[in-house]
């Protein structure tokens, strides 16, 4: 089974104007997963997570960041913050503890 790899250009820069689709190419992806474990709802959760959690991903706010240099630190601090020093109302602890890997709540400090 192939997937539609879209190749896209710009047009002239507007505000939301969308992008132009200029051709695409079918690449076949292979693979044996579970059934029963294909779901995208954790990816699309841990997605708006990060966009909530972090405004630097949502466009037109003054926290919009455009370059890859000033995503990675707050990406790396948002992480460690995520899974060290918060508690999950599902876990209630955090993930680190739930894995092992911590017995405690990280501190600002400690982050």
């Amino acid at each position: 089974m192939g997937f539609p790899i879209l190749n896209i250009k710009l047009r002239h820069y507007t505000r939301y104007s969308p992008a132009v689709c200029i051709g695409c190419d079918m690449k076949v992806v292979s693979g044996d997963p579970d059934p029963k474990g294909v779901s995208t709802s954790f990816v699309e959760r841990h997605n708006l997570s990060m966009r909530m959690g972090m405004r630097r991903f949502t466009r037109l706010t003054n926290a919009f960041s455009k370059k890859v240099q000033n995503h990675e630190p707050m990406v790396a601090i948002y992480a460690v913050h995520y899974n060290f020093a918060r508690i999950h109302k599902t876990l209630r602890i955090t993930p680190s503890m739930a894995a092992g890997l911590s017995d405690h709540v990280w501190s600002l400090e400690e982050i």
